[in-house]
């Protein structure tokens, strides 16, 4: 997200809290996702030869995943030094690719939920316009809006001296709490509640269909889904709700420095280094979702897991929409859970 949503050094430290959690979680996001995340760039890059639309999507979610990643030294070092080491200039660009990368992460998501929203009820339209030509345009424009969306770091992120401990923090630099709220709800607007919506929107639309056609292990498909949800809202919902609380209090023109205050500034410390470790957990779920893959492919289960969704295409030609089972053919075999889940795995 854009300001408040990338750095645990949003704040100086509150009464001298601890900040040894988000120092935690911020380095077991590095040490999971940033070898992670290369590895599906690799392997999508390197070892895959006929790039499908699945597979650019994902290939796009991971390098977003991976500029969110390589920014989180420049944290840690805050967090380890008291004080911010990097200027002004670090200190925005570090915020504003954490703002343009995750924006990216989020429309990614969302876009691709909509994706498996379209091949479940309009199958053959989808295979009409789900081209790769379709999907660069797509991507360029995923970007293109995340880079927009991202500029207010710019205007509100600066370095300032604090007056009590004399160390350097970069924190937002609001002209007035009007500001302030404005930025906190199109944060959460434009970064969570919006997408997650689409999301939500998807994916009960595509378990009411599968549920209507009884599809085979339509209750493991379900599973899938509402896993992929709650993931979603798990790493981002506890955070903007602060930012709710936060933009109220400020319309509401109440002291930032206040007991409550305090405690919502310990609560974002913590949870803004849990967004983070959402951009980690992509390579991980690929992991789960490959099972039997992963054992019997090795390194390339990344490139079998997404060569597995090119089955849908052949399905739905053959009358069925998404394997649907039939008294004259066999059950689609796994690839029909897998694409459901490959398509829209993503909470980060």
């Amino acid at each position: 997200m854009a300001p408040n949503t990338t750095s645990p050094a949003a704040a100086s430290s509150p009464g001298g809290m601890s900040l040894s959690l988000p120092i935690v979680l911020l380095s077991v996001a590095l040490a999971v996702g940033l070898p992670g995340n290369i590895f599906v760039v690799w392997s999508i890059l390197r070892r895959m030869q006929k790039r499908s639309v699945t597979a650019l999507l994902v290939l796009n979610l991971a390098l977003a995943d991976l500029a969110v990643l390589l920014t989180a030294p420049f944290f840690l070092h805050f967090l380890a030094q008291g004080t911010w080491s990097f200027k002004v200039t670090g200190c925005r660009l570090c915020h504003y690719v954490c703002g343009v990368s995750m924006y990216a992460s989020v429309l990614l998501i969302t876009i691709m939920s909509l994706d498996r929203s379209l091949a479940v009820a309009r199958p053959f339209m989808s295979q009409k316009v789900r081209t790769k030509t379709v999907a660069l345009w797509v991507l360029a424009s995923i970007w293109l809006v995340s880079f927009l969306l991202a500029t207010p770091v710019i205007a509100y992120r600066t370095v300032t001296q604090n007056n009590r401990t004399l160390t350097l923090v970069c924190q937002p630099d609001y002209p007035s709490d009007g500001h302030r709220a404005f930025h906190l709800l199109f944060e959460t607007i434009t970064g969570f509640l919006l997408p997650f919506l689409a999301v939500v929107a998807s994916y009960s639309d595509i378990g009411r269909r599968l549920q209507a056609r009884r599809f085979r292990r339509s209750r493991r498909t379900g599973r899938l889904v509402v896993l992929i949800i709650l993931a979603f809202a798990a790493f981002w919902l506890p955070y903007h709700l602060v930012n709710l609380v936060e933009a109220g209090r400020a319309l509401a023109g109440w002291d930032r420095d206040d007991s409550a205050g305090r405690r919502l500034k310990l609560a974002r410390y913590v949870l803004i280094a849990l967004a983070f470790l959402s951009s980690s957990v992509n390579p991980v779920l690929y992991a789960c979702a490959g099972g039997g893959l992963l054992r019997s492919a090795g390194v390339g289960f990344v490139v079998k897991l997404l060569e597995a969704t090119g089955s849908e295409a052949s399905s739905t030609r053959r009358g069925g929409t998404l394997c649907q089972t039939q008294k004259s053919t066999p059950a689609c075999p796994e690839s029909g859970p897998t694409d459901s889940f490959m398509t829209s795995s993503n909470p980060s």
